[in-house]
């Protein structure tokens, strides 16, 4: 079954779980959701639904071991520039933030701790994009 494909990255396992519940509580069974703890996972799980599940948005941490979210955006940009991408961060400094602004087409910065309404409301927006 073909569904557009969510997918959230961060390091820490507790954060991901929230992520994916708070996601498929709103937008139920309408996307998939995966979850990746680094950026490198993060790709090769979009490389993998390269084809038959389109990826239409990822959500990054930005402080990660190995690729930070802004770097793991603009890669993701290069390859797929059509993917809403969305940093869910509690430390990326301006800079940061403003490389993935002007390289990655980032669009939109949450802050942990996030509210539920706000992510929700930002997934939305960003699907209205498509």
């Amino acid at each position: 079954m073909n569904k557009p494909v969510i997918i959230c990255v961060d390091d820490e396992a507790d954060i991901l779980n929230t992520l994916k519940m708070q996601l498929k509580n709103e937008f139920e069974d309408n996307y998939f959701y995966e979850l990746a703890e680094s950026g490198d996972e993060a790709l090769e799980v979009i490389e993998a639904f390269q084809g038959e599940n389109q990826v239409i948005i990822v959500v990054s941490d930005w402080l990660m071991p190995g690729i930070k979210g802004d770097e793991l955006l603009m890669i993701i940009h290069q390859k797929y520039p059509t993917i809403v991408k969305v940093m869910l961060t509690g430390q990326a400094d301006t800079a940061a933030i403003q490389r993935a602004v002007q390289h990655a087409d980032l669009y939109c910065c949450l802050y942990k701790p996030w509210k539920r309404e706000d992510l929700i409301e930002t997934i939305k927006s960003g699907l209205a994009k498509l």
